[in-house]
């Protein structure tokens, strides 16, 4: 595993420059059988990492880009007549892919948003009665625009729940900023480039192998019962008045057991869990009316209920 990691992050390395979170993220939700909703304002290259990290894992890419009027029937596919027999037959919509970069997905209203929630939970599309698995693994990376509130709508918590991480994709540094200009300003075709400079290292069959062995990674009871403890603790914590569901805690199980196999382990830390409690928490939680009028922030608050926390030592 920690081979298949590295292989993987030196080949986007290639051709994306920095975003370590979104990059470690990304790759922990995949082979913790997750999704990931990323949070970033327009132009850090979200489309080129999705696209790079298909070619690399040689899975199937597709794109959504969500708007106002984005149907259900859009994304799932719906049946279509068929002349020749006389029939309805299911046409597949792009939802049926393996890595899914739903764009903007918050300029959808519920209904569109309700097309993703069984896809993301089972792996699989029913409609007319017949369900429909989409094809393993399965990734859904959703982003959304931290800035603008016009024409956007919230994701009702039950949606945001589905996701294992949010990620926060910020500005890059000066320095990786000139290694982007200097990357891709020589207008040079993409597919060429994708062609060309990376490799595929893996593939589906592979992919789901490896699935199942950071599965097998042990988690002490000591180490569960210090998620436990951190989970439960969002419900309790004053600046909080919605703590996280019992999928926060799974999701850091899964998570940390990844981190785990990254690191070429056959064991979880607390370090393991400490590292993506973040990402796994903040769209889980949400500040009181005081503490938003205060100024206090989501991460921070989360930051201070886990130093609170003694840390397992065996």
């Amino acid at each position: 595993m920690r081979e298949l990691f590295d292989s993987i992050r030196g080949e986007v390395r290639k051709l994306y420059v920095g975003q370590d979170e979104l990059l470690l993220g990304t790759l922990t939700a995949l082979f913790s059988g997750g999704h990931v909703l990323i949070e970033s304002v327009p132009g850090l290259g979200k489309t080129l990492f999705v696209r790079a990290l298909g070619k690399i894992l040689g899975c199937q890419f597709g794109r959504v880009q969500f708007t106002a009027d984005l149907m259900p029937s859009d994304i799932t596919g719906a049946p279509v007549f068929d002349l020749k027999d006389s029939e309805f037959r299911f046409r597949a919509g792009p939802i049926f892919t393996q890595l899914l970069l739903a764009d903007e997905i918050n300029r959808s209203p519920a209904k569109t948003h309700a097309a993703l929630l069984e896809v993301m939970q089972e792996y699989r599309v029913t409609v007319d009665g017949t369900s429909h698995p989409v094809p393993r693994p399965f990734l859904v990376l959703a982003t959304q625009n931290p800035l603008e509130s016009e024409g956007t709508y919230n994701l009702p918590e039950a949606q945001l729940d589905r996701f294992m991480f949010k990620l926060r994709v910020d500005y890059p540094t000066a320095q990786e900023e000139m290694n982007i200009l200097k990357m891709h300003s020589e207008q040079v075709d993409l597919n060429q480039r994708l062609d060309q400079e990376v490799q595929t290292v893996t593939n589906p069959e592979s992919l789901m192998k490896a699935i199942r062995q950071c599965s097998e990674v042990r988690i002490e009871d000591g180490l569960t019962d210090y998620i436990n403890k951190i989970v439960r603790m969002t419900r309790e914590w004053k600046a909080f008045h919605i703590g996280a569901s019992p999928r926060a805690g799974i999701a850091l199980m899964q998570a940390s057991r990844t981190l785990a196999a990254f690191s070429g382990r056959d064991f979880a830390t607390p370090d393991d869990v400490i590292e993506i409690a973040l990402p796994a928490l903040r769209h889980r939680v949400q500040l009181t009316a005081e503490a938003e009028v205060e100024g206090r922030f989501v991460d921070d608050e989360l930051r201070n209920l886990i130093r609170g926390i003694p840390v397992p030592r065996d």
